[in-house]
This record gives C-alpha cells, structure tokens and sequence, in this order.
C-alpha cells in the first residue's frame, strides 16, 4: 500500500519536457531537427526570408503579387523541408519526397514572381492551360502546407467552403448560388489578390512577419525570463502567489507572443508546478496558465497578429484597434487574478517566502531597460506610424538596447548576454516561427477567395439573423456558438479571417438595422458598430482555445499539470467567464471600446468602475467564496447582481448593486460571528 503513493509522486514530480507539450499540443512547434550540411541550409534560407522582409521594410514593399508570392514562395520551400508528411518520416533528416515538394512548393509562388509584371496581369480572366496547371498544384500545395503546419481543422473548413463554390446550383434556400467553373476558381483562387495572395497574405507579408520577427528578437534579449521574474516580485508572496504570477506573466508575454499554447508552455513549466506544490488542484493550475495565456492573444499591442488582419479588413487604423481592446483584456485579467485569489483564500493557500523572491526595484535596475522596445513600439503605434514601419524601428531598438546591455555588462564582469549569433539565431528561428501564420493565411485566403466569388458573407449573415428573429441578443448568441466552432484547433490568425467573415457581417446587419431605427447609440456603418462586430467574434475565436472539446490551451497545461484535459478545459472556461461577458457588453455599449469618451467621460467613468465591481462579484459567485464561504443564494446572487453591474443600463447597475449590498451585508455578519469565541 506505501508503495503505490510514492511511484504516483514520482511520476508527478517527473521533470516536464516543454519541448515536447509543445510538439504535442502545436503543430507548429512540431518540427525537424535536422544537423550537419542539410541543417545550414535550411538555416540559411530561414535567414535570407528574414533578411528579405527586412529589406522590403526598409526600403520599400514591392507590387503586391510579387511581395506575396516571393513570401510565399520562402515558407512553402521551409514548410516541407521542416514539417515531414506524418510521423512515421524520420525527424532528423530530409524525404526525398519533401525535397521535391519543397521545391513545387517554392516554384509555383515564384511562377507568379518571374511573369507577373510581363504576362499574368495583362491577361486576367485569359489563363492558358500551363497557368492552370500551377495553379492546381499551387491550391494543393496551400492545403497540405495548412495540414502540416496548422492541423486539419482548417483544412477541413476550406475544402468545405470550396465544394461550396462547385455544388451552388445544387443547394436549395438561400445558399444556393448559380457555381463557379473550376477554371475560374482556380484562377481566382490563385492569380488574384482575393484569393490565396489576398489579405491575409498581404499582412503575413508586411505586418506580421515583422511583429513574429520582433518577438524572436525579444525572446533572445531574455524578456520572456524578466515577465515571469517581475510578475514574482508583484505578486509571489500573495496568497496564492504562483497563481496570481501566472496571470500577470501570461499579461506581459501576451503584449508580444501570438501563441496560446506558446504561452502556456513557456511560463506554465515554471508555474504549474509552484501551484500545484502550493495546494492548487492540478486541474486548476493547469486552468490558471491556459486561461491567462489565452486571454494573451486578445492583449495590445500584438494580439495574436489578428488585429493587423483586423485593421486591413474594416479599414480602420491599426492603432485605434489596439486601443480599443486594452479595457476588455484588461477586465479579462482582472477576472482571472480575482477567481484566483478566491481559490486561494478558499482553500487556504498562503504565498511564497519573500526572501525566496525577487526584489521589483533590483529587476528594473538590472533589467528594466529590455522593455524599452515594448514601450517604442506602442509608442510608434499610438503616435500613428505603420505597423510595419513600428515593428521595423523596434526590432532596430532592440538589438541595440541588447547590445549596449552586454557591452555594460561585460564592463562589469559580468556574463554577455547577446552576441552577434543571437542576431543570426533570432533571423532563423523568427522565420521558422513565422510559417505557422504564413500557412494558415494561405488556406483563409482560399476561404476569402470562396466568398468573394459567391457572396457567401452576407448570405450567412442574413441566415443567422433571420434564425435570431431579428433579436440582437439572440444573433449574438448564435454568432458565438459559430465562432467558438469555427475556432476550434485553428490559429488565431486564420479564426479571425474565418470568423470575420462567416459571423461579424450578421452583427453588423442587425446593428445597421437598429441604428436605423434609431434604437442604437451609435449611426449606422460606424466605426463602433463595425470594430464592435469584428471584436465580438475575434474574442470567441480566441476563447476555442479553452472551450472544449478542443481546448488546446487547456489540453497543453494539463500536460505539464499531470491533470485530466476536459476537466481542467472545464475549469479554465469557468476562469475565463469574464471573456464570455464582456464581448456581450461591448456591443450593446461600444463606449467600453472607447468610443465617445469625450462626449461622456463620467459615462465611461461609472462604466469601468461598474464593471470592476460586477466581474469580482462574478468570480466570487463562480468561486464560491468572499468574505466566508458563499452558500447556494449567495452565489447566485453574486453572479446575478454582478452581471447587472457589468451591464451597462443604470437599472441593471442599481438592481445588481442592490443585491449586493445585502450579501455583503450577510457576509460581513457571517465573517464576525465565525471570529466571535464558542460559549463555555
């Protein structure tokens, strides 16, 4: 019998290989390692794309399709010879078969590269039977890159959405169209800027690969160890201090990371298994990491990429977006730090040893200054340059911060912390991380393409709406369902595209609808109504990571936790409440995106300071406990009275502000009579 417990410790106590939850839990992560002669080529590749985009960005982006393509062109020859077929392919070296396609899968973008500018653009709608024959392979290639790369969740909705375009005539209803030739789909799909080198392409190839490029650079200057070292001088001492260093680590490392699972692994191997020493339950901490992780990808400035692609599709500046989002991240957070310290208080749970932290003051002094291209590149961005020009300036800043910093240190003793192969190793590895987007871009671009030539958004929109009754709420509701579906296992780049154009354009209709009717605040086509739909979906989008049964956040923590995945997908949605609130409130109140703030400052005031309190009464609710423990009632009026102060009309706030004045009232009664000495 006193066996059994200790081989279960050991094995709980195993060391976590992060490199293989990653391998595991992102596909992108899932790669070749190949050494020797094969391994410097692919190398030098890697660092020629980087150097490539880096010298469009400095001197000046080409004609669109031949940026595009040349783009493409790089992460296909890197996908097939990184990425084998399946699992059974060696690891450590090249197929021949993936060298082969490696280069169809360079050639048939560069086909669009050498004859763009003498032959392709003159002879639109006129392709000639070589030009389709590159474009099939071309289509081929997109799907089995996404496949390898992104997973076949995507790949799926693209097929899905291109027999769409062949079998229109055939559906009966709305959705019915009068279909596409293959002919001109491929043509579309391939020889124009609608299709696979659309949009997403177009921002993979100037904004995002820059922001990926950015955060390699970053990640070499040992900002990621500063996120998690800080967050343990804020918060490690608290009750619950791992916890609560998990959700302000996962903030800051949101500012810069596009990845979810990213996230979790690179702070959840550190802080997972201070929660569970501390008394969390495995299932908990694993939900702590990938709740706070996730809520990184709806974090300014980066956002997972997505608000680049956002900015491209309503036309509305890239800054202004990011801005929109700090207060709804912001409250997110705040969710997650207040269910976690409820949890601790619960159960009991105290902090670590203070001398066992570090000190904040000692970190800023030392380190602080590998924030300085964080702060440029906002600054950049809220001063109104491009993205590009923004991410470009702070990949400059931070090499020579880096570089100033190792040159002091190396004065003082002290051990270099960035040499010159850091530069060439973060070209590489910026490159290598940007095929994931690149090839999940491509496959969206099939799904624009799709639409585009059939109309299938508005057509959607108008079914969803129609299925709502008109009823906003109702719309909203089934808007979230498709996005939390559409989203699952697929990054959150490609999500966005896919959901912004299947779910935002039926909350846009309604909204217009209301507008018109003069039952909403905020005129028709506006800014608010349009950025407000984008976001609505965008969020849903990103909570698939954590929604099961494909929450892929939740399943990479409960790896490193040792937990059960679907209930520790289960904890991290409950932790992650506020993020199924707020989207609901910022499209009945776009003010919460900061629209009309100067026209009602102490509205947006009362707004934020109603929502604060409405999110801790909710996650005192979900958790449970306040003062003391919450019985039944008080919990549900908790989670009614702060979702009434979470909503924007004033009777809501007063009904809700009501209720919880009286629990406060019983708690606080509660909490001395459980203080008071028992009778003799």
């Amino acid at each position: 019998m006193s066996g059994k417990p200790q081989v279960n410790e050991a094995i709980d106590d195993a060391p976590i290989n992060a490199e293989e939850v990653m391998r595991q839990f992102d596909k992108e992560s899932d790669f070749r390692v190949i050494s020797g002669f094969f391994g410097k080529v692919i190398a030098a590749i890697c660092i020629v794309f980087s150097v490539f985009q880096i010298y469009t960005a400095l001197f000046g982006v080409l004609d669109a399709m031949m940026q595009r393509s040349i783009h493409v062109a790089f992460a296909f020859c890197l996908i097939f010879l990184l990425y084998p077929m399946n699992k059974k392919w060696p690891r450590n070296k090249v197929h021949p078969l993936d060298a082969v396609l490696s280069v169809f899968g360079a050639a048939a973008p560069l086909y669009i590269t050498m004859l763009w500018t003498t032959t392709l653009s003159q002879r639109s709608g006129m392709a000639t039977a070589l030009d389709i024959a590159v474009g099939i392979v071309g289509v081929l290639l997109v799907l089995e890159a996404a496949r390898r790369v992104v997973g076949m969740p995507i790949v799926i909705v693209a097929l899905v959405f291109i027999s769409y375009a062949f079998l229109g005539p055939f559906i009966p209803g709305k959705m019915a169209h009068r279909g596409v030739s293959f002919q001109s789909l491929i043509e579309h799909l391939w020889f124009t800027t609608e299709g696979i080198f659309g949009t997403p392409i177009g921002v993979s190839s100037t904004f995002i690969f820059l922001f990926i490029l950015f955060g390699s650079f970053l990640e070499k200057t040992g900002l990621g160890q500063f996120f998690i070292d800080i967050s343990n001088a804020i918060a490690g001492w608290a009750s619950g201090g791992p916890a609560k260093v998990a959700v302000i680590a996962s903030a800051l490392e949101g500012t810069v990371s596009g990845s979810s699972v990213g996230n979790v692994v690179g702070s959840g191997s550190f802080t997972i298994p201070m929660m569970k020493k501390l008394g969390y339950k495995p299932e908990f901490a694993a939900a702590v990491e990938a709740t706070a992780s996730t809520g990184g990808q709806i974090m300014p400035p980066i956002m997972g990429a997505a608000a680049f692609l956002m900015a491209e599709f309503t036309s509305i500046p890239y800054g202004r977006i990011a801005l929109a989002a700090v207060i709804p991240a912001l409250l997110y957070f705040f969710s997650c730090f207040t269910q976690v310290h409820f949890e601790a208080k619960k159960l009991g749970l105290k902090g670590m040893k203070r001398e066992d932290l570090p000190k904040a003051k000692d970190l800023l002094l030392k380190r602080g200054y590998l924030m300085i291209p964080l702060v440029a590149i906002i600054y950049l961005l809220t001063e109104g340059a491009t993205p590009m020009k923004a991410a470009m300036w702070a990949i400059i800043i931070s090499v020579a911060i880096a570089g100033i910093g190792s040159i002091v240190n190396k004065i003082r003793g002290n051990a270099v912390t960035f040499t010159f192969m850091d530069v060439v190793k973060s070209l590489e590895t910026g490159a290598r991380g940007a095929l994931g987007v690149i090839a999940a871009c491509a496959c969206a671009g099939i799904i624009i393409g799709v639409v585009t030539k059939t109309g299938l958004g508005l057509k959607l929109g108008e079914i969803l709406v129609e299925a709502a009754g008109g009823k906003l709420f109702l719309t909203l509701v089934f808007t979230m369902i498709t996005s939390l579906i559409l989203g699952m296992g697929v990054p959150t780049t490609a999500n966005y595209v896919i959901t912004s154009t299947i779910a935002a354009p039926a909350i846009i209709m309604i909204l217009n609808k209301l507008a018109g009717e003069g039952s909403y605040a905020f005129p028709a086509n506006s800014e608010a109504i349009i950025l407000a739909a984008n976001m609505f979906a965008f969020y849903f989008g990103v909570l698939a990571d954590i929604t099961p049964p494909v929450a892929l956040a939740a399943f990479a923590g409960s790896a490193i936790a040792k937990s059960d995945p679907m209930k520790t997908g289960v904890q991290a949605t409950k932790l992650g409440i506020a993020a199924f609130i707020i989207p609901f409130i910022f499209v009945y109140n776009p003010e919460m995106l900061l629209f009309g703030v100067k026209e009602h400052p102490i509205l947006m005031v009362w707004m934020i300071f109603t929502a604060i309190i409405g999110i801790i009464a909710v996650a005192a609710g979900v958790e449970g406990f306040f003062l003391t423990k919450l019985t039944w009632y008080e919990r549900i009026g908790f989670f009614a009275g702060g979702i009434g102060m979470v909503t924007p009309a004033i009777w809501d706030d007063i009904a809700g502000g009501t209720v919880l004045v009286a629990i406060l009232i019983l708690q606080i009664i509660k909490q001395r009579n459980s203080k008071k000495p028992l009778a003799a």
